[in-house]
């Protein structure tokens, strides 16, 4: 995997923009001079993204992007790919860059980052409430022993969530998510709300499984990411799941061997509420994505 063409860097930044439509433009930009794909967000608070290209051009570009002062210190997870995970690239102004709903600004006062080396050790404490502020299905692929799964379906829920904790009885609060932004607002907020000790998992699963060996990981299952892949192992390397182009959700081997897959098509979780109309306009997009496949190049409906 060492020597995989594909770079994929996964990043945000929670800093105050006066000028956020001139920041997209400029990404925009130089993402398109350096054939990167992805996805960016940019808001007035800041930017998130995750794109993929070569080495060279994913240096090219986050050197310059660092030259911007406000974002000089951005911190970028990586990992490889044996493919390009993205069809095009999207840079989008966005109200927020991770949707969350409530008065809360992270660089006014967020948890305490806890870097990846010390991990085990905080969530290891009894008295430490360790949560997984990603939904119930990102959950359900993977997270660390003796996490809690808040149950929700979107990050928008959390407070909901929190409202049934009291801060009284859980004094130390560890909190972790994929790349780390969801947790430096659902920090932000559990500190407003009265929690005393709120720390989270700097850098999130991503650096976790970066920088900690998988003989010493707590980390249980494979890592949901947004893009082609659709999950990662421990060692950054693209899982055993794929995805249902139908509903989205991620399909394990077991899930593929159910009657009701049909690839391109259909789950079961799907199946149901799938019309004769839009089967048959999958199958044909599916048909289209094969022929496009032959004939060595991407057709840009593949997802759907």
């Amino acid at each position: 995997m060492s020597d995989a063409p594909v770079v994929v860097s996964a990043f945000y930044k929670f800093v105050g923009l006066d000028d956020p439509t001139l920041v997209r433009a400029q990404i925009l930009e130089h993402c398109e001079r350096l054939t990167m794909r992805g996805s960016v967000l940019v808001a007035p608070e800041g930017i998130n993204g995750t794109i993929a290209s070569s080495r060279t051009n994913t240096d090219a570009f986050f050197g310059w992007l660092r030259s911007d002062n406000r974002f000089g210190d951005l911190e970028v997870k990586e990992s490889l790919a044996p493919d390009m995970p993205f069809l095009r690239m999207k840079v989008r102004l966005k109200k927020e860059i991770v949707t969350f709903r409530q008065p809360v600004d992270p660089t006014v006062g967020a948890g305490t980052y806890v870097a990846p080396q010390e991990w085990n050790d905080v969530i290891s404490d009894p008295d430490v409430l360790v949560i997984d502020t990603r939904n119930q299905e990102e959950v359900a692929l993977g997270s660390f022993v003796n996490a809690v799964d808040p149950g929700t379906e979107s990050f928008t829920e959390f407070a909901d969530f929190v409202a049934t904790l009291d801060p009284t009885e859980h004094r130390r609060v560890a909190m972790f998510c994929t790349g780390g932004i969801r947790c430096e607002k659902a920090s932000a907020y559990m500190l407003d709300q009265g929690f005393d000790d709120v720390m989270h998992l700097q850098g999130g699963i991503l650096k976790y499984l970066e920088d900690v060996e998988p003989d010493a990981s707590l980390w249980d299952g494979e890592c949901f990411v947004f893009d082609e892949r659709v999950t990662v192992d421990h060692q950054l390397e693209p899982g055993n799941y794929t995805l249902c182009r139908s509903c989205r959700r991620a399909l394990s081997e077991q899930d593929r061997a159910d009657p009701a897959f049909e690839d391109g098509v259909s789950c079961a979780a799907c199946i149901d509420l799938l019309t004769p109309a839009r089967a048959e306009r999958l199958r044909e997009r599916r048909k289209q994505v094969e022929l496009a496949e032959a004939r060595g190049t991407q057709h840009l409906a593949r997802k759907i």
